[in-house]
């Protein structure tokens, strides 16, 4: 495959030709060089495996990596990733969220620890050289942020890094007192391909062109992206009084009046913190044309809710659609091949793509 080439120079730097949103094998690359290699959001801990269960079944990054993984809590209350799947033949071990002492398949009986080792096997008596160190579960990183869990099948990155420059800006939320809010949850098929949606949600120069109600809540003018080396972030200060956070003598933005962080990791999450709580969008590919994006919603102060830059999410939305649509097909055009960037709005989405670039290299 041709690779890919983003000059760090965002004043001389073209975007990822048409044919990188078009190509089958591009988009088929991206599962091993992208997708396996960084971090996904699973769920919070009290969901995705709860209180009174021991293990609970989940799938990666489904429609792209489909991996099939397993949350288990130890004895002492922390959670580990295992492999789904059985050592001796390849079958699915658990189900649905269960109760249990050990693992057992339940297509010939292996038996394994809560920590995935291997622990027994009928009729494997004669077998020489056995068990082996593959026959027990693999492991998967796992990392917490608050309640929030993170899984990675083969990381590039530290994740850690990720949370810390997060925290810099939100740690001062009371992150493990927002409560999801499963009534706010909503799920959008976009007909678009993944990396558009992220390109569009890197920056802010389409706010004024597109988002009539949310350029009213914002000023556009004091805009500002960071970038990290795995993320980015996007800082909207509130306009003529909108609402924002109370932040503390001593944040790096106080005396602010900050209405909405919005933050990027690569390749996929978003955290979007609003003075309300979080809404956090997935962006999960299905095809090289069609995406799936959820938002799950963690409510802290329902007071603030459906005020400000957070108000009315749904709306913008499908103002964001209705664009990501419109290049999905203009990128198909024979008079598009490249484009060029704004060295002051969209440095977000020239560091996208810089990532994207160097990981399919």
């Amino acid at each position: 495959m041709t690779p890919f080439f983003i000059d760090p120079d965002i004043r001389k730097a073209e975007t990822l030709p048409s044919e990188f949103y078009t190509r089958e094998d591009v988009f088929e690359a991206m599962k091993t060089a992208v997708f396996e290699r960084t971090w996904h959001w699973v769920g919070d801990s009290g969901s995705c495996i709860p209180p009174e269960q021991t293990a609970a079944p989940l799938t990666l990054l489904e429609g792209m990596v489909n991996e099939p993984l397993l949350l288990v809590r130890q004895n002492n209350g922390a959670i580990q990733c295992l492999s789904n799947v059985c050592t001796h033949r390849g079958n699915l071990l658990v189900a649905a969220p269960c109760k249990a002492r050990q693992l057992v398949c339940g297509y010939h009986g292996r038996r394994f620890e809560l920590d995935g080792a291997f622990k027994s096997m009928p009729e494997f008596e004669e077998a020489i050289d056995f068990p082996r160190p593959c026959d027990s579960l693999r492991s998967f990183d796992l990392k917490a942020w608050g309640k929030q869990l993170f899984v990675s099948l083969e990381p590039a990155f530290d994740f850690s890094a990720v949370i810390e420059a997060m925290n810099e800006r939100v740690g001062f939320l009371p992150l493990e007192d927002f409560k999801h809010d499963p009534s706010r949850d909503k799920a959008f098929v976009v007909e678009g391909h993944w990396a558009l949606y992220c390109d569009n949600y890197l920056e802010g120069f389409h706010i004024p062109f597109v988002h009539e109600d949310l350029n009213a809540e914002v000023d556009y003018d004091q805009y500002t992206t960071v970038l990290f080396e795995h993320c980015n972030l996007q800082i909207a200060h509130a306009k003529g009084g909108a609402e924002s956070f109370d932040l503390p003598e001593g944040h790096v933005d106080h005396g602010a009046e900050i209405a909405a962080y919005y933050f990027w990791v690569f390749p996929n999450m978003m955290f979007n913190f609003y003075p309300w709580g979080l809404s956090i969008n997935i962006v999960r590919p299905l095809s090289k044309s069609r995406t799936n994006v959820s938002f799950i919603s963690y409510v802290y102060d329902q007071s603030k809710l459906d005020v400000g830059a957070g108000a009315d999410l749904v709306t913008v939305e499908h103002e964001d659609e209705l664009v990501v649509a419109s290049v999905q097909q203009g990128i198909q055009s024979k008079g598009y091949t490249t484009g060029r960037f704004s060295p002051k709005r969209e440095q977000g989405v020239h560091h996208f793509h810089r990532l994207l670039a160097q990981f399919l290299s």
